[in-house]
C-alpha cells in the first residue's frame, strides 16, 4: 500500500511538472510571495519618505520605478505593496472557505437544512460581487480589514453553493453508505469521508477566485474606501496616480502591471490544477 501511495504521489507530482499552467504560475506567485516577504531588503527607500524635489520623475539610478506624486520611490512602494494587497486577499479568501465550506457540508448532508441555506445563498449571490462587496463595506465602515471582510462574505456563497453539489454527489457513493450503516456519526463521515474529496475541488476554485479577489480589494482601495494614504496598497496606488496619468503614466502604470502579473499567476495555477485534478478533463 504503501509503494501504491509513493507511485501515486509521483504520477500527480509529474502531471503537475509536466503542466505548464501549473510552472509558470508558480513560478509567478513564488516571486511575488518572496518580494512580499523580503521586501525591507528588496526597497531601496522607505516607502514613506517624501522628498518633493524629485516628485514624478521617471526610473533613474536608486529609483528603478520613478517616483510618486511626492517624490517616494515607487520601486519602494510597489515592493511594499505587495506585503499588503496578498496577505489581505489570502485573509479574504480564508473567510470565504471557513464560512462558505461548512455551510455547503451541512447543506448538501441534511435535507431540512437545504432550502434555508441555499436560499439565504441565492438572495447574496442576486447582487453582484463587487456591489455586495460594496454594501457590506458601506455598513461596517471603510478601512482595509473591513474590506477583507466584505470580499470573503462576498466570495462565501460560491463556496457553499460549490461544496453543496459535491456532497450531493458523494454521499450516495458506496462508501458512504458503508459508513452510515456501520453506524459511523455524521460529523464522522462529514470531515473524514467527504471534506477530504472536496478537497482538489477547493483548491482549484480558490487559486482562480484569488484573482477575483485581488482586483476587488484593489478595487475598493481605488474607490477610496479601502487601504487609506499612505499605505501603499496597490489599488490605492493606482487611484493616486491617475491624477498625473498624462504626464506622469508611470505611477498608476506599474500598480496595474504588478496587479495583472500577480492575477495572471493564479489564473495560469489554478488552470492548470484543474487540468490536473480535475477527472473530467
Amino acid at each position: 500500500m504503501e509503494t501504491l501511495n509513493n507511485r501515486s504521489r509521483r504520477e500527480l507530482l509529474d502531471k503537475l511538472l509536466g503542466n505548464s499552467g501549473v510552472v509558470i504560475g508558480s513560478v509567478i506567485l513564488l516571486i511575488m510571495i518572496l518580494i512580499a516577504i523580503f521586501a525591507p531588503l528588496i526597497a531601496p527607500h522607505d516607502p514613506t519618505e517624501t522628498n518633493s524635489t524629485i516628485a514624478l520623475m521617471g526610473p533613474m539610478e536608486g529609483y528603478p520605478l520613478g517616483t510618486d506624486e511626492l517624490g517616494r520611490c515607487l520601486f519602494s512602494r510597489m515592493v511594499y505593496g505587495a506585503r499588503i494587497t496578498i496577505p489581505y486577499s489570502i485573509l479574504a479568501l480564508l473567510v470565504a472557505i471557513i464560512i462558505g465550506v461548512p455551510l455547503g457540508l451541512l447543506s448538501g448532508y441534511y435535507r431540512h437544512l437545504d432550502s434555508p441555506i441555499m436560499r439565504f445563498m441565492d438572495i447574496l449571490m442576486a447582487f453582484p460581487g463587487m456591489l455586495l462587496a460594496i454594501t457590506i463595506v458601506a455598513t461596517l465602515g471603510p478601512g482595509l480589514q473591513n474590506v477583507t471582510i466584505a470580499i470573503g462574505l462576498g466570495s462565501m456563497p460560491a463556496y457553499a453553493r460549490l461544496i453543496r453539489g459535491q456532497v450531493l454527489s458523494l454521499k450516495t457513493m458506496p462508501y458512504i453508505e458503508a459508513s452510515i450503516s456501520a453506524g459511523a456519526s455524521d460529523a464522522r463521515i462529514m470531515l473524514k469521508h467527504i471534506l477530504p474529496n472536496c478537497i482538489p475541488t477547493i483548491i482549484v476554485y480558490s487559486m482562480l477566485e484569488m484573482a477575483w479577489i485581488i482586483m476587488s480589494i484593489s478595487t475598493l482601495s481605488f474607490l477610496g474606501i479601502g487601504a487609506t494614504p499612505p499605505i501603499p496598497e496597490w489599488g490605492a496606488l493606482i487611484s493616486t496616480g491617475k491624477n498625473c496619468i498624462t504626464s506622469a503614466p508611470h505611477v498608476a502604470g506599474f500598480p496595474v502591471i504588478f496587479i495583472f502579473v500577480t492575477v495572471t499567476g493564479f489564473n495560469l495555477l489554478g488552470d492548470g490544477l484543474r487540468d490536473v485534478l480535475d477527472p473530467r478533463m
